[in-house]
């Protein structure tokens, strides 16, 4: 990076170090609808922490949903300063290589930069609830093979919702790595 780059005048999404890998907008929407897993970094004083999650993209309010406990580091953390990330990601095989910086992984992978706000509202604490079960349980129907969510269990989470400022998509899933012609190639069985 160079000695002149300042931090403060660019987006967290710029100056990605393998722009062929950069996917557009669409794909990110695709691949968030889709998406198992969710890493919420949030900090608090000098303190990082990261807390893995499952989510649902609310993709007509352009923000992502997770929940959490009432009380705990997750919370904290918002309160003291709600501009958090988040990663979601999809690994698939590791790539060999005849040199050791094209070493590899296919993956697939978001970055979100934005804000967190608690949701407050008892109704849009319902919606957005039914909709994280509906996109980890499509086939099953609040009030039909589970009980609708309680108030009292409403008072016992967190719900956030953060509003995308910022993001970021990448895909290598390239069926090999680099591979240098200054050294002897590899024995196929590395490529199975």
């Amino acid at each position: 990076m160079p000695r002149d780059y300042d931090l403060d005048k660019t987006l967290p999404t710029d100056h990605q170090r393998r722009p062929e890998y950069q996917q557009p907008d669409d794909w990110m929407r695709a691949f968030l609808k889709v998406a198992q897993l969710a890493h919420v970094a949030s900090s608090r004083d000098d303190q990082p922490f990261v807390n893995p999650t499952m989510f649902w993209f609310d993709e007509q309010n352009h923000r992502i949903i997770f929940h959490s406990n009432l009380a705990g580091r997750v919370r904290a953390n918002v309160e003291y300063n709600p501009k958090i990330a988040i990663e979601v990601s999809e690994m698939g095989r590791v790539l060999a290589s005849n040199i050791v910086l094209e070493f590899s992984r296919q993956y697939r992978s978001v970055v979100i930069f934005g804000t967190a706000e608690l949701v407050e509202d008892n109704e849009e604490q319902r919606r957005v609830m039914n909709n994280l079960i509906t996109k980890y349980f499509p086939a099953m129907q609040a009030g039909r093979e589970y009980r609708p969510i309680t108030d009292q269990e409403l008072k016992r989470t967190s719900i956030y919702a953060v509003r995308i400022e910022a993001w970021s998509g990448k895909e290598n899933w390239k069926e090999r790595a680099d591979q240098s012609d200054e050294w002897p190639p590899l024995d196929p069985k590395w490529f199975e």
